[in-house]
């Protein structure tokens, strides 16, 4: 009975005892942290080192250093003080691999999470080309801007060995994640200066910019720093299908300010009016019933636009193709070139009226 007694009272101290040594290691060891370790053992096989963990971390030879080295002793010596990066969170047998070589990289992080918490921006260089963005080069690590946070919002060839500024969305040193973006920090900067460039600026206006930005529904203009909207419909008096048959990323434009929203700081631009209006033009061309030639550039179920002057649509009626029933995508094809007389004349109204059936009465 009293054996029995003593062996329980010593599993408890032991218990005890090894609690109370678990308790004395700063056991809270994560992936990407740095600490300070101090070089216990070497030999060909790896480095041990102690961090202050139950059983000492193991630094394998290829995390040693990124300058060659024929052996260990190189680079290191047992009783040296160092910094150490963790790899890897302990294993089965209680061991956590450490880097000596990563040290640098995690600092990296370090500036990058503390740039991303005062808001920084910072600058990054384009390596290349991706699906949906672009990687960039920031404080020695690889970084991603997505298309949509890409000032230009599509990636293309010029961006690449370009220096951009920019804002960091996602910093994770353990996903070895960088996330970036280009429009916020062109989003805070335009906000500074936006107020004093609008207030120097008048409609009607003539500026030079720059091609920042081509989307389906029109192009933005850097002019003086901000970014102006080139809507589509304001690029050429011409029927385009897309605002890159007429612009390209960085080409140099003339434009003219259209409108100026000082409270938004706002600014829409017009690269046609750069032109003569050839609606005015056109007033002194042609007149009713006069047959002339045009260029067929759309057919629709009724009817057809045809180019009659640069810059110059009427309209061809279905009803005005033939006397009797047709189908318009049967009689014309885009690109033709056709005959036709002018039967309604409104260029002050931007209307002009086609004929194609009555182009043989009147020559008769």
């Amino acid at each position: 009975m009293v054996e029995a007694v003593k062996e329980k009272q010593t599993e408890v101290l032991i218990s005890e005892f090894e609690r109370l040594l678990n308790q004395s290691f700063d056991y809270n060891f994560k992936v990407a942290d740095v600490v300070k370790g101090t070089i216990i053992k070497v030999d060909k096989g790896g480095i041990f080192v102690d961090i202050g963990s139950k059983t000492e971390a193991f630094l394998p030879l290829k995390e040693l250093s990124n300058v060659p080295f024929s052996s260990p002793e190189d680079i290191v010596s047992v009783g040296d003080e160092k910094e150490f990066y963790i790899v890897k969170e302990e294993n089965e047998e209680g061991q956590i691999m450490v880097s000596l070589r990563r040290v640098h990289y995690a600092k990296n992080w370090d500036k990058l999470n503390e740039f991303r918490q005062n808001e920084e921006t910072i600058t990054a260089k384009v390596i290349s080309l991706v699906k949906g963005g672009v990687i960039v080069e920031v404080q020695e690590l690889r970084g991603f801007i997505p298309a949509s946070q890409l000032r230009t919002g599509t990636p293309h060839e010029g961006l690449v060995n370009q220096e951009l500024q920019v804002k960091i969305l996602e910093s994770d040193a353990k996903k070895n994640k960088l996330i970036l973006s280009e429009r916020l920090a062109l989003a805070e900067e335009r906000k500074r200066i936006a107020g004093s460039i609008v207030a120097n600026l008048e409609v009607d206006q003539i500026v030079e910019g720059e091609v920042v930005r081509i989307a389906d529904f029109g192009a933005f203009i850097d002019i003086m720093g901000i970014d102006g909207l080139l809507p589509i419909s304001e690029i050429s008096w011409q029927r385009i299908k897309h605002p890159s048959d007429i612009l390209s990323f960085g080409q140099k434009v003339q434009v003219k300010i259209l409108n100026i929203d000082t409270d938004l700081n706002r600014i829409s631009l017009s690269l046609k009016r750069m032109e003569e209006n050839p609606w005015v033009s056109v007033e002194s061309e042609f007149q009713e019933g006069q047959i002339i030639k045009g260029i067929v550039n759309k057919i629709t179920t009724f009817g057809a636009f045809v180019n009659i002057y640069p810059g110059v649509e009427a309209l061809l009626p279905v009803a005005e193709m033939s006397d009797s029933h047709i189908n318009p995508f049967e009689v014309l094809s885009v690109g033709q070139e056709i005959e036709v007389l002018i039967k309604r004349f409104s260029p002050q109204e931007r209307r002009i009226g086609l004929s194609l059936k009555d182009v043989q009465k009147a020559q008769q």
